[in-house]
């Protein structure tokens, strides 16, 4: 494929992954990852999104007063993450026997699952000290894996039982932390492509366009319809995935 046919594939991934995030305040990684799969290797995809992911998150981690003690609940947590980034018995994103898309797959197709069932799962209460951690480190190893940071950590945060702004603002804190430890996993899976994360600020562009458009959108349609089509849209992606792997 030319570089002038990545480019605008890529551009239109990310305005539509942006648009995702734009309506439903998250979603944008998964999307960018699961549909550049589809035309370049996950490695190569998930060096992309880098940048684009952390930068579009940046906002959600105001105010500072509240971002301090947040970050001091989700201390565990974000450890938890980079540990399981790093030291995970998983097969890595760098692997060439197809295993990623094939566990990319499955992850889209679980979480696309969970979402439309969208049961909560219980408050920690007291344990939320000990499976912050834990919970931490499943979400890196299987980032390592796919690229994906869903799961089990969106579940996770929206057990924690926070008020709406206090969500947005943690789900900011473990979407950017995630994304860095995904950065820390590549690199220690030797597949961090330092020219390729340069290159990756371009598609800012489109994703803030398309954030743009999303919250257009929010105030006109049906934000639980559009969140139906769009994670029925992910289970059908993730079982081509499946199937093509």
């Amino acid at each position: 494929m030319d570089t002038a046919t990545l480019l605008l594939i890529a551009s239109l991934v990310f305005l539509a992954a942006g648009l995702v995030k734009g309506v439903i305040g998250l979603g944008m990684p998964t999307v960018a990852m699961g549909l550049l799969t589809l035309v370049m290797p996950p490695a190569a995809a998930a060096n992309l999104l880098l940048m684009p992911t952390i930068i579009t998150n940046l906002w959600q981690l105001m105010p500072l007063a509240t971002f301090r003690p947040l970050l001091r609940r989700l201390a565990g947590l974000i450890v938890g993450l980079f540990v399981g980034a790093t030291f995970n018995g998983l097969p890595s994103l760098g692997d060439t026997d197809r295993s990623a898309e094939a566990a990319l797959g499955i992850i889209l197709v679980v979480y696309g699952l969970w979402a439309l069932v969208a049961r909560r799962l219980p408050p920690p209460g007291r344990h939320e000290v000990w499976l912050s951690p834990i919970v931490g480190y499943l979400t890196g190893a299987i980032t390592a894996a796919t690229g994906i940071f869903v799961v089990p950590l969106v579940p996770y945060l929206q057990s924690l039982g926070l008020e709406k702004d206090r969500m947005v603002q943690a789900m900011g804190i473990a979407f950017c932390a995630a994304t860095l430890a995904l950065m820390a996993g590549l690199g220690t899976g030797g597949v961090l492509d330092a020219s390729r994360i340069g290159s990756s600020l371009v598609y800012l562009v489109p994703a803030i366009l398309g954030m743009w458009v999303g919250q257009h959108i929010r105030r006109r349609v049906s934000e639980s319809t559009f969140k139906r089509g769009f994670f029925v849209a992910l289970i059908l992606l993730g079982l081509y995935m499946m199937r093509q792997a």
